[in-house]
């Protein structure tokens, strides 16, 4: 045998299998190290990807377009109130039997930037149109923001609920002592996880109950608020007990405010020519408490101008103080909050499911008071000395959008004839409610 041609394939083979290696090497991964760390050898972790939210939504908050990583984000909203008043045994001169679109208000909010926030919320109801928030809001923390523009006085607790989630159709007294909107700035807050809320701000100055985007004198009133959640972060029973207050103090002149019953009919008519002239000082203790199905609120105001007489320029006090105790209850086990109540089984009839039904009472009182009453600068046919009303309502949630109310409330009064006291007031009041 010729071992030639045995050696020949050997070599040939050994030479192929040298030039193979190299390449095998090239493409695929290298040998492993065994003298190298071992963690070394481990990949490093990928980068999280970028956190993104949907361009568009649509649900029981409103419709919104916002940029992939929320930055930029346009909300809207809006909420209409459709009421029926009704004042059986009134005398018609003053009230009358009649249905009327209280609020029909749309909402445009968002952000821009990341940290700026704005709302613009006009009214077109009862055939005019206003503007009652326009605001825009610094937010880079949850400890302090600053807000510029018209929104709510940081003073009154029911005022500062939104009407959407009140228990009545109509606020109860106290709310009549407090600045509705005003124009301002505000430095506002939560400190310690929620536990203690404060704002404080400049404001040109409404009156009592006012609404107001102009100022007609140079004064302007300081506006603040502390609210104590103390058991916030335990699981007591207490959890939900707020107590605070609030008040403003400020130099004004001019309008000076009047006074509505809960049936929405004016209680107060000063003689002409008296105008605010000098310190005006409001203050509002207030408390609430929600726990499980039930719900409670009680504050107090207290209203205290300096008014001028243009006949005998003459001074004198116009005081008002007012309160109010309100407590609900979820009769379908439901959980209360200051933010209204969201039903746990939405109205659905093909699966049993109704929504949720609130039983809400209220007692509350005005007494004007003050030398303006005493010198008769007040129009004693026209006006009471003190107000009660006590009042039922009954309300059904049928799911976080709609809401229907039914109202009761009969106030008594002390003055406000010419021969002693105004008859009662007995007032009805139904609302359908829609909001999103």
């Amino acid at each position: 045998m010729n071992p030639y041609p045995s050696r020949l394939a050997v070599s040939v083979a050994l030479v192929a299998l040298m030039v193979h290696l190299p390449v095998a090497r090239a493409a695929g991964e290298p040998p492993p190290d065994k003298t190298a760390d071992p963690q070394a050898e481990k990949p490093a972790p990928a980068p999280p990807p970028e956190k993104k939210v949907a361009p568009a939504t649509a649900g029981a908050d409103g419709f919104a377009i916002q940029s992939e990583n929320g930055d930029y984000r346009l909300q809207f909203r809006a909420y209409f109130h459709f009421d029926g008043r009704f004042y059986p045994g009134v005398d018609r001169a003053l009230a009358v039997d009649t249905f009327i679109v209280r609020r029909a208000r749309p909402i445009f909010a968002g952000t821009v930037a990341k940290y700026f926030d704005f709302l613009i919320m006009p009214d077109f109801s009862q055939g005019t149109t206003t503007l009652f928030d326009a605001w825009v809001e610094f937010n880079s923390s949850s400890k302090a923001r600053v807000r510029v523009g018209k929104f709510k006085s940081p003073v009154g607790l029911e005022r500062l609920q939104s009407a959407m989630t009140t228990a009545f159709v109509e606020r109860a007294f106290p709310t009549a002592l407090v600045p509705n909107r005003d124009v301002g700035v505000q430095l506002y807050g939560d400190l310690d996880g929620g536990v203690v809320s404060y704002a404080v701000g400049l404001f040109d100055g409404a009156p009592d109950g006012g609404n107001i985007d102009l100022d007609l004198n140079d004064g302007k009133d300081v506006a603040g608020r502390i609210f104590i959640c103390p058991f916030k972060k335990g699981s007591s029973v207490l959890k939900n007990l707020g107590l605070g207050i609030g008040g403003t103090y400020g130099q004004q002149s001019g309008a000076l405010p009047a006074y509505r019953s809960g049936g929405q009919l004016s209680i107060l008519t000063l003689v002409s020519g008296i105008t605010a002239d000098g310190a005006r000082t409001r203050y509002s203790p207030q408390l609430s408490f929600y726990s499980g199905p039930f719900g409670l609120m009680a504050e107090y105001a207290h209203s205290e101008s300096r008014v001028l007489q243009a006949a005998t320029s003459e001074h004198a006090e116009l005081v008002a103080r007012a309160w109010q105790t309100t407590a609900t209850v979820t009769l379908t086990g439901d959980t209360a909050s200051y933010n209204g109540v969201r039903p746990r089984k939405p109205f659905d009839p093909p699966t049993g499911q109704w929504g949720a039904v609130e039983l809400a009472a209220r007692v509350n009182g005005l007494e004007v008071q003050g030398a303006a009453v005493s010198e008769g600068l007040i129009d004693p046919t026209r006006s009471v000395r003190k107000a009660f009303a006590w009042a039922v309502g009954l309300n059904w949630y049928l799911n976080r959008n709609v809401k229907e109310v039914l109202d009761y409330e009969r106030t008594t009064f002390t003055g406000g004839t010419a021969g002693g006291d105004r008859p009662a007031e007995n007032a009805l009041f139904f609302r359908t409610q829609l909001s999103f």
